[in-house]
Order: structure tokens, then sequence, then C-alpha cells
């Protein structure tokens, strides 16, 4: 069993940068595939990033590549998205994921483990 705990979103003007982080319980966490997904009002949850257990590859939405990077402290069981130039569309819960096994693509119905989400609200 895994628990992941997210903090760090918040208000921000359109431009603006915001980390999050989540926070793993278990002594497994280097063997999860971490990944970030985010979930708009009215629409469907999606998938913005993940990292592999050693952190070796990343992978982004088109949507957020060169602005989001994913990275990982497994000894402190925890991982970040530090996201830059914010834009009003990035407005959502953002949601920490965590996947015992790596697969093509990273789909909601991989993840074994979800995090309660925090709300990220870009103004403009």
């Amino acid at each position: 069993q895994v628990q992941l705990v997210e903090s760090g979103g918040g208000l921000v003007q359109a431009g603006g940068s915001l980390r999050l982080s989540c926070a793993a319980s278990g002594r497994t966490f280097s063997s999860y595939v971490m990944g970030w997904f985010r979930q708009a009002p009215g629409k469907e949850r999606e998938f913005v990033a993940r990292i592999t257990g050693s952190g070796g590859y990343t992978s982004y939405a088109d949507s957020v590549k060169g602005r989001f990077t994913i990275s990982r402290d497994n000894a402190k069981n925890t991982v970040y998205l530090q996201m830059n130039s914010l834009k009003p569309e990035d407005t959502a819960v953002y949601y920490c994921a965590a996947a015992g096994a790596y697969t093509i693509v990273m789909l909601t119905r991989h993840v074994d483990y979800w995090g309660q989400g925090t709300q990220v609200t870009v103004s403009s």
C-alpha cells in the first residue's frame, strides 16, 4: 500500500511559477513510476508528466513541454512538479499518481495509487 500526499498548490498569476510536491509512504517508492495528472472542471483527468523509478526517464504532455519539469528524490520518497510560465488553461486539480509497472504511455487505468489532489489556479 502506498499513500500519496500532495502539497504546493495555490493561486498564481499567468506567467508565474509553482512547485508541487508529493510525499509517498512505503519503502518501495523507488520501484514505482511516478506521475502527475490534472483535471479541470467538466473535463476528464489527463496525463501531465511521469518519471521512472530511477529518475532516468521523463515524459510530458505536449501542452506542458518546456514549461513543466518532473523530478524525484528517492531518499525523501518525494516527487516534484516544477511549473513555470503558467497559463490560465493550466488551472486544474493536480493529482500525484504511482504506477507499479512501466507502460508506453501512462493512462489513468495504469495508476495503482492516487493522491487526494491539490488545486492550482492561474489568473489572467
